[in-house]
């Protein structure tokens, strides 16, 4: 009886400092590519199931699964592992990026379309009606 108590109190030991090495050790990345660590400009605060990253000044995205960014070329979404030559100078660490939640589709383009339609644009140069 006592060794299945010895065994039980080492296994809650074990699950506890798993845990506590887990949250000190800081940012932890669930991507299905475990292998190669995510670009240096993505580093969550949290645990987090990400697959799209975008990047709303340059409307590019990055697919974080399978490490290529998405962006539109002649009204064509395309896929690559490097950004083009016009890119180049834009330096990812230093831009404003978002983490897109709950979508895990191929098909960029309608995730896209569907919510970054009224994106940058404004009411301010649309004349107001006196309700008077």
């Amino acid at each position: 009886m006592k060794f299945k108590d010895f065994f039980k109190s080492r296994w809650l030991l074990s699950l506890s400092a798993v845990f506590l090495f887990m949250t000190s050790c800081g940012p932890v990345i669930l991507s299905s590519r475990y292998n190669s660590p995510p670009p240096p400009w993505f580093y969550p605060n949290r645990i987090e199931f990400v697959r799209y990253v975008y990047f709303p000044e340059y409307s590019i995205y990055y697919d974080l699964s399978a490490r290529t960014y998405l962006y539109l070329d002649g009204g064509v979404w395309v896929r690559r592992e490097v950004l083009p030559q016009r890119y180049q100078r834009v330096d990812l660490r230093r831009s404003r990026y978002e983490r897109i939640r709950n979508y895990n589709d191929d098909n960029i383009r309608k995730y896209h379309e569907e919510h970054n339609a009224n994106r940058g644009r404004s009411n301010l140069n649309t004349p107001r009606r006196n309700r008077n």
